[in-house]
This record gives C-alpha cells, sequence and structure tokens, in this order.
C-alpha cells in the first residue's frame, strides 16, 4: 500500500503559551480521504518549516513530499514562496532554501517554537529573526553545516538543507490542525484555482486528493513526483508593506496578517466550502468554520496546503 493509502493518525502539531502583543507587532476522527500518518506527537518531536524557492528556475522542489502542511506566501513581485512544514517523517534533504520574510514569524508562532530553516533575509530582519521567541533560527549563517549547493539547479536556487544536521526546536504541545469528518455544505468541486499578480495555482480532484498545479504545470518535488493535499485553504488576508525594500531594485513584500479572522475557501473530500477563518493572538491555532452556520469545519486528515491571499 502506498504512502497516501495508509491508515492515518491525527497530527499533533500545538502553539506557544500567550506571546505579547508588542512581540508579535515586533515581526510588525478520520476522513474517508487517502492520507498521510504523522508521528510528530507521538515521538514528541519537534517542527521543522523550511523556507521554499519555488520560482520557476527552482522547480522541481526536493523532500516536499514529506511535509505535513505547505504554506504559499505572497512576496514581493507579485510572487509567492513556500513555507513547508515538518512532523517525524523528514527527508534527508530540502530545497531549493531561500530567503525568510516578516510573514513568517507570526505564521509559524502556532508551532510552538519551531526550527525555521531558510538562506538569510535583509539585515533590518536579522536581529529579529534571531531574538524571536517565535523560532528556533537555523538560517544557514548559523548551523552552516546543514546546508549545501547542488548542480541540479543554477544559483541562487541552488540551496539545500539537510534536516537531520538543524537545531531542535520546542515540541508543540497540542493541536493547530482540527481534524474530523466533512460537515454538511460543501458544494462538489473538480477543479480549483488561485492567482496571485505573478504567480498562479490550481488543485485537482483526483483519486481522493488534490493534486497540486502551478503556472499551469504540475507541481512536483524530485522524490515523490506531483504534490498532493487531503486538504486546501485559501485564506484571504490583509497585507501590509513591509518598513523596507527586499532587495536593490526598491521591491517591497507584503506582510500578511495571519491573526485576527477573514474569509476563506476550503477544499477537501472532493468539495469546496465557504468559511471563516479565525485566530486571535499568535498563541492560537487558525480556526475554520462554515461560512454563515459557524458550524465547525475540520480538514481531511492528511497533507495540509495553505494559501495566503491577499484581499
Amino acid at each position: 500500500m502506498d504512502k497516501l493509502g495508509r491508515v492515518s493518525r491525527r497530527w499533533q502539531f500545538g502553539w506557544v503559551a500567550a506571546i505579547p502583543l508588542a512581540l508579535a507587532a515586533c515581526s510588525t476522527t478520520p476522513s474517508s480521504t487517502p492520507s498521510t500518518p504523522s508521528t510528530a506527537a507521538a515521538a514528541g518531536n519537534a517542527v521543522i518549516a523550511v523556507k521554499i524557492d519555488n520560482v520557476a528556475g527552482a522547480r522541481p522542489a526536493t523532500g516536499l513530499g514529506s511535509a505535513e502542511a505547505i504554506y504559499v506566501i505572497p512576496v514581493e513581485g507579485g510572487l509567492t514562496r513556500i513555507i513547508a512544514v515538518f512532523g517525524a517523517d523528514r527527508p534527508d534533504v530540502v530545497g531549493p532554501v531561500r530567503s525568510a520574510r516578516q510573514t513568517d514569524l507570526n505564521l509559524l508562532a502556532q508551532f510552538g517554537r519551531p526550527t525555521f530553516a531558510y538562506s538569510g533575509s535583509v539585515p533590518q530582519l536579522v536581529s529579529v529573526l534571531r531574538d524571536s521567541p517565535f523560532i528556533r533560527n537555523a538560517a544557514q549563517a548559523y548551523v552552516p553545516n546543514a546546508y549545501l549547493r547542488r548542480s541540479t539547479h543554477p544559483a541562487p536556487h541552488n540551496l539545500y538543507v539537510r534536516p537531520a544536521l538543524l537545531p531542535a526546536g520546542n515540541p508543540p504541545p497540542g493541536d493547530v490542525f482540527a481534524f474530523g469528518p466533512p460537515p454538511a455544505g460543501g458544494t462538489p468541486t473538480t477543479d480549483h484555482r488561485v492567482a496571485y499578480p505573478a504567480a498562479s495555482f490550481e488543485f485537482r480532484w483526483s483519486a481522493g486528493r488534490w493534486l497540486a498545479w502551478m503556472d499551469g504545470t504540475p507541481y512536483q518535488s524530485s522524490e515523490s513526483g506531483q504534490l498532493g493535499a487531503a486538504s486546501v485553504v485559501v485564506q484571504h488576508v490583509t497585507t501590509t508593506p513591509e518598513a523596507f525594500p527586499e532587495d536593490a531594485s526598491g521591491a517591497v513584500a507584503p506582510v500578511a496578517q495571519t491573526i485576527g479572522t477573514g474569509t476563506a475557501t476550503v477544499l477537501r473530500d472532493g468539495q469546496s466550502y465557504p468559511a471563516t477563518w479565525s485566530r486571535p493572538t499568535a498563541a492560537d491555532p487558525t480556526r475554520y468554520t462554515v461560512a454563515g452556520s459557524g458550524t465547525p469545519l475540520p480538514l481531511a486528515t492528511g497533507p495540509i496546503w495553505v494559501l495566503l491571499v491577499a484581499v
């Protein structure tokens, strides 16, 4: 039986104790869906998050077939980057690895104090990332022996990380994602598209999972082929511009506001649900409810994609 056909156990991601608002501001029942098991909680393992480059020159990625959650983050120029979150199932190599953004800190606060692997950041973020209570800093500059260059991609898309050589963060004490059977109110759906100014994603329901496409081609990881998910969340967020440019051209990255509330679309079990998301503080996990009724909207157990889309 292949990986996506195994009986899955409930994931046990967690969140940190309450974090003062000043710090947050500083970083300004199983379903029928085939799923991937996680032993993150049973093994008491901390989470590793890796910032992934996903522009055309960086594809295919490596190691993402083991990710329990994939976040798509808006960045400067209308492009996107990915944060891949790993529990106990960690590949030998993950990449290509790219730089951190301000959005990452508050988003990752849901996962305890995860180890965060990234290539670097603009100078204005260096001390914020170093001192953040939200992450265990595992940038290339801090653990250079964990990183390597590979010839499969041209620079700067050729930096990879070995998760086994990264320092451990704090194990998550509770659930970040709520899982359970699908509620009533879904609309049968076979295809859903998400557009960013300079990138696009598509998810097609096939053989019990949502297959991922980017810019019109299958989104693949070199070790596992086309990536898929048990649940896809399109989470609409407000954004504010970073206070400093990300590169010499003066491009400014948007900061996605993942604390608060807003609208979403949740895909699971071949259905689409209009939803509301809520996350009161950085210490809280994001929860989803069916729009209008307020009925809890759990996810299907298995890999999750969350796409943060500016409203």
